[in-house]
């Protein structure tokens, strides 16, 4: 099955020319049955969420891998989906009609529910090639291991990720007379620097989804609206490839709700106070596909994104001297949101060894750099993320798009548990009902997502 879509957030296809439009989406060439590498039986089933552009991205990068492993023929599927949730669907039912591939190219929002159902860990592989994989693991911050590991095993090794960073527009503050804000700026200072710019463009534009929605201003607030907890376990392969590095778990798990945390709520009120005063808008639903225009038209002040949206500006025809990228602000804590993607697989392959070997080629640099030839996402290694990559493109400060992990390193993923579909489905409904209405709505909203929350895990435990 071959066809296109538009990708939402970091979608950045491994093995995909990557061509951003509104920051939303990836490419991958439309495939035909001529046109796979190792059609047949004996060929690897990769699956990805892709479009059908940039066959040259995807062939260089197939072509690599069998020219290594001759004996392990490739064969690629593009599948068309509205987001995530609608393509683990898709998944899902592959599955179930018993025509599964062999390796999954997920996201943050779908991790836990394939750790859980549907993936292999890769434990064994990572430590039996441990010194093969030294270098991708040097190269790559723990905090984006972490977010792959589900109660102790590792699932997928991260290749592309993007934080939720503030990019601002420069042309609107300088049209206002304002000043570009320090990296230590605070909510009080995004406030009075949104009132700056009120009566020309629309001060703060946003999305209401996992990333980008409401969850950055929960972190920052040093609170989110699923209890955070941790598991143990994990021990060998952070002291085999960080052993300098303590705290670490075994994964994250999200297992019950906090919608009625008083800073939940206080965080909602935020927001809304934002809406009522004019200085944001109430949230867009889905992907925010028509953002990059306007924020490239200078109609749009600020609004939270990862490094996949410098390409989709610089075709959108914006200089790289007319936007800048800025750490989110501070709260009670400058906790920030990320996620991020890599290849996972399929419990019920036939050809372990061969994905393993997929994905070890995937990782390396030389791949990674054939997979994100432009700034549409911001790759896992740390080499890559360099002046060259973003020259021409890129704002001044691209820097943050990998320091935000750096200067504040209790940063998390985006709160996905395996029932992560129905989870954000509550999450955007009642974010819509809370922001929609004076400040009694905000209490009463928290109290049916409580209520959507606990169903949701209830159900999952009966």
């Amino acid at each position: 099955m071959s066809t296109s879509t538009d990708v939402t957030r970091r979608a950045l296809l491994a093995g995909a020319g990557v061509a951003g439009i509104a920051g939303t989406v990836a490419a991958w060439p439309r495939l035909t049955g001529a046109d796979i590498p190792g059609r047949g039986e004996d060929a690897l089933n990769i699956l990805i969420m892709g479009n059908s552009t940039d066959a040259a991205g995807r062939q260089q990068i197939a072509d690599g891998f069998m020219e290594e492993h001759p004996d392990i023929p490739v064969r690629i599927q593009a599948i068309q989906a509205a987001d995530w949730a609608d393509f683990f669907a898709k998944v899902l039912t592959m599955v179930a009609a018993g025509t599964e591939p062999d390796i999954v190219y997920t996201a943050t929002e779908g991790a836990q529910l394939f750790a859980e159902r549907l993936a292999l860990p890769l434990d064994q592989y990572v430590l039996r090639d441990a010194e093969q994989m030294r270098d991708y693991f040097e190269d790559v911050h723990p905090s984006l291991i972490e977010a792959f590991l589900y109660k102790g095993s590792l699932y997928q090794l991260p290749l592309d990720f993007n934080a939720a960073d503030m990019y601002l527009n420069l042309d609107v503050i300088e049209r206002n007379g304002l000043e570009m804000p320090g990296e230590d700026w605070s909510r009080d200072d995004f406030t009075e620097l949104l009132r700056g710019m009120q009566g020309d463009a629309t001060p703060y534009f946003w999305t209401n989804r996992l990333f980008g929605g409401i969850v950055p201003w929960l972190y920052v607030n040093d609170t989110s609206f699923l209890v955070e907890e941790r598991a143990s376990g994990g021990e060998e392969l952070w002291s085999t490839f960080y052993p300098g590095e303590t705290g670490r778990s075994g994964g994250y798990l999200w297992q019950r709700s906090n919608a009625l945390d008083p800073r939940v709520h206080e965080s909602f009120e935020y927001v809304r106070s934002l809406i009522e005063e004019g200085l944001a808008v109430r949230p867009e639903e889905g992907g925010g596909n028509a953002l990059v225009g306007l924020f490239a038209s200078g109609r749009i002040g600020s609004t939270p994104a990862g490094g996949y949206w410098v390409q989709g500006l610089a075709e959108g025809g914006m200089r790289p001297d007319q936007f800048d990228v800025q750490f989110f602000p501070r709260w009670r804590t400058q906790r920030h949101q990320f996620g991020a993607a890599g290849y996972a697989v399929m419990r019920t392959t036939k050809k372990a060894d061969q994905a393993w070997e997929w994905i070890k080629f995937s990782s390396s640099k030389a791949a990674m750099e054939l997979a994100f030839p432009t700034p549409a996402t911001t790759p896992t290694r740390r080499s890559m993320v360099n002046d060259r990559f973003y020259t021409g493109t890129g704002p001044e400060h691209w820097s943050r798009f990998y320091e935000t992990l750096d200067r504040f390193p209790t940063s998390g993923p985006i709160p996905a548990p395996p029932q992560q579909a129905a989870v954000e489905t509550a999450l955007i409904r009642n974010v819509s009902t809370a922001l929609s209405g004076g400040p009694d709505g905000v209490g009463r909203a928290l109290e049916n997502l409580d209520e959507d929350l606990r169903a949701v895990f209830e159900e999952e435990i009966a």
